[in-house]
């Protein structure tokens, strides 16, 4: 019997699935078209795929045969008029234990500490993350096992509270069916918290897709001048381009020097760990920083006086200027090692990203010694309004130096049309999955309850005898029903905030509100239409009219 209604059920919610994943299959294309920027141009057609159907079923198969196998061993586990008898059986009064309630705040609390370190070394980053995922697991075991009956227990020991009105039996039921959802709270928290990190993580990247662009190419176009008339054919095509006309143009020269000609593999900052000698350092002279500055319409300038030096702070990294108080950059010359104080800390990059990240600024005197010893490198910048839609000319740029490597041509269109197109798919694949993870656990929570709803009507029945109001009955299963949803709808929220907050380290001055409220807000409107239709059907069930 078992068996025929699984496949029976199976079979029709499988059909159904299938049917509307086809409808639903342009809408989801659409999206998916809107997020890659491709433009309203791009046609999506409604079609079914055969494969992906094939696909489903065999999935949907391997989890009727899972479901059924487990079924089987509960069933054969009892006997049938322990089966017949087993709404009837009551749990036992969870034990509350203090001790307990505090081992698992302190367990999430130190897991969350641990995560959140700052983190220099891959070795240091694996520990951190062992010991915060250890107790991070242990902890929201233990905080549904332990300090959510301790939280019930000492609502019930408020006499003033629990007698008041039918909150004695919305907490008595709580508190006696809290160890037959300590499972469940558990896994929703933690399936919950990975999907909202994750996603926010992705929509984080998604959304700054064009501040991260701009930092890692400030200008629109840039490339190392090899000879005049490569010069000249570039400077033709982006003058050619009419509808994106050059705000500035800047030959920004540069001594890039092998890293072994340096200090700062010494200097306790842990980026310049990177600059191993065959690496190079890119030193540029104030008066050319600041040109530069100027041309993107920044205010940051830096004034230095002869013998002086100010980094740029590498783009994913988090420096401050007091990791570079005290320390120099020390050039180690033909004739003499000179060593030049860090003064400053710069913001502002003026050069696009490379590998690795190491620029330098130094006064223009020393910058013309330098330039003596070792020939400059001079990078022709050009800055045009609407860089963000410059496609052809940034293709036509590409085509022009397809075969000149020396070049080292860089556009910012390439860069921001990559950077949306990955963070784009990303965003839908973990949307998406995230939008299954959430309606997956939402509906455990509203199936366990509506379960525990039809054992209760008899109880509910007899309430409704004893003179208690439909008003008071309904508030008793709104709150009642809220605190489920709550419970784990928090924990979940606070681990998924701790898994955002640790990878998108690295995301330096950016304001992250926006994005979090528009995550976190579609994580929790979707526990909310799980919470208002499991109150109604509860309702409905329970205090009827």
């Amino acid at each position: 019997m078992l068996l025929y209604e699984n496949l029976i059920l199976s079979a029709v919610v499988l059909a159904a699935g299938i049917g509307v994943g086809t409808l639903l299959s342009k809408l989801f294309g659409m999206i998916l078209v809107r997020l890659l920027g491709m433009g309203a141009s791009t046609s999506v057609g409604l079609g079914l795929s055969l494969e992906a159907a094939g696909n489903t079923i065999a999935v949907f198969a391997l989890i009727v045969l899972a479901t059924s196998l487990h079924s089987y061993r509960i069933i054969y586990k009892f006997s049938l008029i322990e089966l017949f008898r087993a709404d009837k059986q009551g749990e036992p009064a969870p034990r509350v234990s203090v001790w307990a309630a505090l081992a698992a705040a302190l367990l999430i609390a130190g897991g969350y500490v641990s995560a959140l370190q700052e983190i220099h070394t891959t070795e240091q980053f694996a520990l951190n993350m062992g010991i915060a995922l250890v107790c991070i697991l242990l902890g929201t075991w233990l905080l549904f096992r332990a300090a959510v009956p301790a939280l019930l227990a000492a609502w019930r020991s408020n006499k003033s509270r629990y007698y008041r009105g039918t909150a004695m039996i919305g907490v008595s039921q709580l508190l006696f069916r809290v160890r037959s959802h300590v499972r469940t709270f558990s896994m929703i928290a933690l399936l919950s918290g990975i999907t909202l990190g994750i996603f926010s993580i992705v929509y984080i990247q998604y959304y700054f897709a064009e501040r991260s662009t701009t930092e890692s190419r400030p200008f629109s176009y840039e490339h190392a001048s090899v000879d005049p008339a490569f010069d000249e054919a570039v400077r033709h095509v982006i003058d050619a381009d009419k509808g994106h006309p050059v705000v500035s143009h800047l030959s920004i020269p540069v001594v890039e020097l092998d890293a072994s000609l340096t200090n700062l593999r010494d200097i306790p900052i842990h980026y310049y760990s990177f600059a191993e000698p065959g690496k190079t350092v890119s030193i540029l002279s104030a008066s050319a920083y600041n040109e530069a500055s100027k041309a993107l319409g920044r205010r940051e300038t830096v004034r230095l006086a002869a013998g002086e030096a100010a980094a740029i702070r590498p783009m994913l990294d988090d420096q401050t200027y007091a990791e570079y108080a005290g320390q120099s950059l020390e050039l180690r010359m033909e004739d003499e090692n000179r060593a030049l104080p860090f003064v400053a800390l710069l913001e502002g990059r003026v050069l696009s990203w490379r590998f690795p990240d190491l620029f330098a600024v130094v006064d223009d005197v020393t910058w013309s010694e330098l330039a003596k010893t070792a020939a400059p490198t001079v990078f022709e910048v050009y800055r045009v309004e609407g860089q963000e839609k410059a496609g052809v000319t940034a293709d036509r740029l590409n085509a022009l130096a397809a075969d000149r490597e020396d070049v080292r041509l860089s556009t910012f269109y390439a860069e921001y049309k990559r950077t949306q197109e990955e963070s784009g798919l990303f965003l839908f694949i973990v949307g998406f999955l995230g939008l299954v993870f959430l309606a997956a656990t939402g509906s455990m929570i509203y199936f366990k309850q509506m379960t525990e709803a039809q054992a209760d009507i008899g109880r509910y029945a007899v309430l409704r005898k004893l003179g208690v109001s439909r008003r008071e009955l309904r508030r008793t299963i709104a709150w009642q029903t809220l605190f489920v949803f709550v419970m784990p709808l928090a924990v979940g929220t606070a681990h998924g905030y701790v898994i955002m907050k640790v990878f998108t380290a690295g995301l330096v001055g950016m304001n992250f509100t926006i994005p979090i409220l528009l995550s976190m807000g579609a994580y929790i409107a979707v526990y909310s239409v799980y919470y208002a239709v499991c109150v109604y059907s509860n309702d409905r069930m329970l205090n009827p009219a």
